[in-house]
């Protein structure tokens, strides 16, 4: 897939979909730290250590989504998303990835995710991944679960009080599944 991948938002923000680089490290993980502290998305109850981030997001492939700004006497860009794909089980199941998304709140329902999602099943495929497989949506995530099966996910699972969202309050999340090179 060639990269990167340009496109207008909703809002009219001109955006490019690209690998992260090593310099943006610390900006994704600010973000992912902010989706972490809402609760809404993530199984994770505190911010991660950049060795814990590093552990977690980088151990597979790593994608942002930049803003780009122009003018005459500089671009200037900044970090919208950002999601990675690696492989969801080891080995011989290897050919199952898993990725996982963050979107700057404020950023919300512009269509960064289906940029993401349709940008993600496509280098999924030309890693030589056969089915990408999501472990735990939370089933309070809506537009989540509504663009994954608008992008041809199935929920396979259903794990049940899998989230604590408050102390002793609990909510199902679902598994979802979707073998590449079928729409």
């Amino acid at each position: 897939m060639n990269l990167p991948v340009c496109k207008n938002l909703k809002n009219g923000i001109q955006v490019e979909l690209d690998h992260m680089r090593s310099s943006e490290l610390e900006q994704v993980r600010k973000l992912f730290n902010r989706v972490i502290i809402e609760g809404k998305f993530y199984p994770q109850k505190q911010p991660l250590t950049e060795a814990e981030f590093r552990s977690y997001w980088l151990s597979g492939d790593s994608f942002v989504v930049r803003s780009v700004h122009e003018s005459l006497q500089f671009q200037s860009q900044e970090i919208l998303a950002a999601f990675y794909i690696k492989p969801n089980f080891p080995d011989r199941c290897s050919h199952i990835c898993n990725a996982g998304f963050i979107v700057q709140a404020t950023m919300r329902g512009q269509g960064i995710g289906r940029i993401m999602g349709e940008t993600m099943l496509s280098i999924a495929a030309s890693l030589g991944y056969k089915a990408v497989m999501f472990n735990l949506v939370f089933e309070t995530n809506i537009p989540s679960i509504r663009l994954w099966e608008s992008l041809g996910f199935q929920t396979i699972g259903r794990i049940p009080a899998a989230v604590e969202i408050d102390k002793n309050s609990y909510i199902d999340a679902l598994i979802m599944y979707r073998q590449l090179g079928i729409t």
